[in-house]
């Protein structure tokens, strides 16, 4: 029996793409000639584990001269890459809140961008427990992240139903014995959670 269910947030309830606003801003030719250079996912792997935000992404630019003002718009454009929501999986968050679910957030967030994004979208305030990498030192699928929600949330986890849109993350769940879906987008979450008996199919549309 599922008891609580958890959430990832990028590009399950926001999306996250950043080579898309990159292509928008200055072209696909030139972001994939600077991604080529500069490996700007982890820079935001270390913003993740704890990272500042502002003065990663600068003093990464920095290193980079070439295309330094295109890497910060990392920081000061980032609530417009991190968007936008993605409606029917808030309203999933909602209904299961509705019928007294626990849910929780498990993300890979830094500590200023979440507060930032906290900022624009207010659901981000509505999980029972939310768990952010940047607070936790700790990114996913490191083992020891799925550990410390176990240890804080006191539910057992194989009563836990966690949905992320990466594989890497789903496996390192289900070795811990997490009941796990893979998020590919809304519709069929919607369908596994109806499946779980968790929401009836109308409160789940």
């Amino acid at each position: 029996m599922i008891e609580a269910v958890v959430f990832d947030i990028g590009n399950v309830l926001i999306e996250w793409q950043p080579e898309r606003h990159y292509d928008a801003r200055i072209g696909r030719e030139a972001r994939e000639r600077m991604f080529a250079a500069v490996d700007l996912h982890a820079m935001n792997d270390e913003i993740d584990r704890g990272g500042p935000f502002r003065d990663t992404i600068y003093a990464t630019a920095e290193k980079y001269p070439e295309f330094r003002d295109h890497i910060r718009l990392w920081h000061d454009e980032w609530i417009h890459m991190a968007s936008p929501a993605i409606d029917r999986s808030v309203r999933l968050l909602r209904a299961l809140r509705g019928a007294g679910v626990p849910v929780f957030a498990l993300t890979n967030f830094g500590v200023e961008s979440f507060e930032h994004a906290c900022t624009h979208y207010d659901f981000l305030a509505e999980f029972d427990r939310a768990y952010v990498s940047g607070r936790m030192r700790v990114i996913k699928p490191d083992a020891r992240i799925y550990e410390m929600v176990e240890q804080d949330c006191g539910v057992a986890p194989e009563r836990l139903l966690f949905a992320d849109d990466r594989a890497d993350n789903i496996a390192a769940a289900q070795a811990r014995g997490w009941h796990t879906h893979h998020f590919t987008g809304p519709e069929g979450w919607a369908e596994r959670l109806v499946a779980e008996g968790l929401l009836s199919p109308e409160a789940a549309r």
